[in-house]
């Protein structure tokens, strides 16, 4: 099965399970008409992440965002609803209020000629509006938001296309992955003050495979996990041993594109730093939810995809985002997710679990730019068309999450949106296997 765009001839995707075969064609990451189609018909057709509703602690809290390239407001209204608005005056354009990207307020003022609209969008004054002799329609010429907004436990996602499934349906099996980690902590979840802002000269495409690619951890991340896991006291040779091993760690997609890798957690900085900390945070879950959830939400590490561009990273506590500015240019914004009621210890050793690896100055992040940089360099040889992505799909019982079944997935639902009439074979993960339960 394969599936074209801007040149007939040669196809994007070549998915081939009978002989172990899925490749994806290097112009699916460097052509211009490529990313003009997935912005119509991959980001307009999805649910898109925005922000958290703790961002938004009082009425008239707001926050400005790029959301599938477009500008919008994240704002508590005067009522105390959550909304999203387009961040561009009716007038003339421009972006509105001043440069400060987050704050509190009571009105949207344009800096340009002074149009002033409440945090429901409604336009409220115009100045010298008698010069439009009474026809100006304050009705029509409010702030613009998208026709669906909605939110998963406090998960707030927006989509432009009118008539998309409700987010709930669009999540779907991700869901109970999403409660586990919004439940990790013994008070409710909130998004930590500030964000990790940076950039990627790469394909978007690109941060979603390696946002879930085991494979490449031992390899791209070896400061971290023969330097820094060394430093902070844990058991290399544990660690090493869990990570060679493969009856634990498994990978499970679900419709929609979006996929999970579950692995051992093995000895990150947060369980190795206090183990009192943790035991008695474990005691605390254990007493709401059990010692068989608890077990999945501490000792797992899980890195899960919504589709098209949203990551949540459980062993870092982290959400990241992105959207392409180019075929080889991405935007990046990340946040970490901690406890509202954490204990300042706690709270110190997830913020240090944070940045200790993901960000402009972690361990790992670095590593990836450097390393989705040199993928885009090295798709100018455009003599090498071809992306190789099978690894595991001939596996006798099915992909594991050091595989690639998990880019795959997301591939043939890309596949799916850009091409109708392309269909994916019926791979299947080794998520269910018996040796593979927790």
């Amino acid at each position: 099965m394969h599936t074209k765009i801007a040149d007939p001839s040669t196809p994007l995707v070549v998915d081939d399970l009978e002989n172990g075969t899925f490749r994806v064609n290097r112009r699916a990451f460097t052509d211009p008409a490529v990313l003009e189609a997935e912005r119509k018909l991959v980001f307009d057709q999805c649910w898109l992440y925005v922000g958290h509703e703790s961002e938004l602690p009082e009425r008239g809290s707001f926050i400005k965002r790029k959301v599938g390239g477009r500008p919008v407001i994240f704002v508590r209204d005067e009522e105390g609803i959550v909304r999203v608005l387009f961040d561009t005056c009716s007038h003339r354009g421009n972006t509105l209020g001043t440069a400060a990207r987050s704050g509190t307020t009571n009105r949207f003022v344009c800096f340009y000629h002074g149009w002033t609209f409440n945090l429901r969008g409604a336009l409220i004054n115009v100045p010298d509006e008698k010069a439009w002799g009474g026809c100006l329609d304050h009705g029509k010429l409010g702030l613009g938001a998208p026709p669906r907004l909605d939110n998963y436990r406090g998960l707030f996602f927006m989509s432009v296309k009118s008539d998309i499934v409700d987010l709930k349906a669009y999540l779907g099996g991700a869901t109970e992955y999403i409660d586990d980690m919004i439940d990790m902590t013994d008070s409710e979840m909130a998004i930590a003050p500030g964000q990790q802002s940076y950039s990627m000269k790469a394909n978007w495409k690109l941060l979603v495979e390696n946002s879930a690619d085991v494979y490449h951890a031992p390899f791209t991340h070896q400061r971290f996990f023969t330097q820094f896991i060394k430093d902070i006291g844990a058991d290399l040779q544990e660690w090493q041993k869990m990570a060679q091993q493969t009856t634990d760690n498994r990978v499970i997609g679900f419709e929609n594109g979006h996929s999970v890798v579950d692995v051992p957690a093995g000895p990150l900085p947060m369980n190795a730093s206090d183990p009192a900390l943790l035991s008695d945070l474990r005691q605390k879950l254990t007493e709401k939810y059990g010692a068989e959830r608890v077990a999945r939400m501490l000792d797992r590490s899980r890195n899960l995809i919504i589709f098209p561009n949203l990551i949540l990273i459980s062993a870092w506590r982290t959400i990241r985002t992105f959207y392409p500015t180019s075929t080889d240019y991405m935007e990046i914004d990340a946040w970490a997710f901690v406890g509202k009621n954490d204990s300042p210890e706690l709270r110190e050793m997830r913020f240090n679990n944070f940045i200790a690896f993901l960000g402009p100055a972690g361990f790992g992040t670095p590593d990836d730019v450097e390393a989705l940089d040199r993928c885009q360099k090295g798709f100018a040889a455009t003599e090498m068309a071809w992306t190789d992505l099978s690894k595991g799909m001939k596996r006798p019982g099915g992909a594991l999450a050091n595989d690639e079944y998990q880019m795959r997935n997301l591939w043939r639902r890309w596949a799916q949106m850009m091409d109708p009439q392309y269909k994916s074979s019926d791979e299947k993960s080794n998520a269910m296997a018996p040796n593979n339960q927790p």
